[in-house]
């Protein structure tokens, strides 16, 4: 008798550790199907603003709907380029990411075709009738080799990673056209700082008398707008520029600095 209970214990505990493993074996399963922008929403504050497979979150500059040359690539977003130049295409235009932020920073990757030019527009405003660049710095997205932009402006400011035409990216550590590069834009409190593979590569202070003196020497003084980068709440909009050539983005995600 002795046994026989024995055993039926022994049975009995063998179906709780069955069972057990079981359950475990759902959660774990649950957990590596969870919505991917979920968990990088809670990866250390980090956001996703792009999923790779939709435009959620994304708009025409100026509109509600998606212009169509923007299509999506093997989970990156790509601008179709026209060979038109800024803006040439049927159905092209720069886009932005519907919210405005503050102090954050973003990071990307890039990729740009042989002469491909592209920029990253950040604190933008939305100004009817206007260009997005009126309103807002640009991080230049170039092919340093082969589009002419590289030769121009001053001091190499039209090259990737530059606040474009006005400081140049130092070191000047950007990889081929059709390598991937990697970014980011930190503002914070009116310091900006743009990275390049890893690298600090621009500086400067915006609304300072410093900054004010660097825009009154270029071509964008008559700009109000871009004198006040961000508006009267220092916040704006996050763009991407159709500029009439293939350039592609992804991994954008954001973190919001207090």
């Amino acid at each position: 008798m002795k046994k026989v209970f024995y055993l039926f214990s022994l049975l009995i505990m063998s179906g709780m550790i069955f069972i057990s493993c079981t359950n475990a074996n759902k959660k774990s399963d649950s957990t590596e199907g969870a919505d991917s922008t979920e968990v990088a929403a809670g990866d250390e504050g980090w956001i996703t603003l792009f999923n790779g497979t939709d435009f959620t979150g994304w708009r025409g500059y100026n509109r509600a709907d998606m212009p169509t040359a923007w299509t999506i690539e093997d989970g990156a977003i790509k601008i179709n380029g026209s060979g038109m130049g800024e803006a040439g295409a049927k159905d092209g235009g720069d886009i932005i990411y519907d919210q405005k932020f503050k102090n954050f920073e973003l990071t990307f990757e890039w990729k740009v075709s042989n002469g491909g030019n592209s920029g990253i527009f950040y604190l933008a405003q939305e100004v009817e009738g206007r260009p997005i660049y009126e309103s807002s710095p640009e991080y230049q997205i170039l092919d340093n080799e082969r589009h002419p932009d590289a030769k121009l402006g001053k001091d190499g400011n039209r090259m990737s990673a530059s606040l474009y035409d006005l400081v140049p990216a130092v070191p000047q550590n950007a990889k081929p056209a059709g390598e991937w590069n990697t970014g980011s834009i930190m503002v914070y409190k009116g310091t900006v700082i743009h990275t390049q593979n890893g690298e600090n590569v621009v500086e400067y202070h915006l609304w300072t008398e410093a900054w004010k003196e660097m825009v009154a020497g270029s071509k964008f003084k008559d700009w109000p707008n871009f004198l006040n980068a961000g508006g009267e709440n220092q916040e704006g909009y996050i763009g991407f520029q159709d500029h009439g050539d293939d350039v592609w983005f992804r991994n954008i995600k954001i973190k919001i600095l207090n």
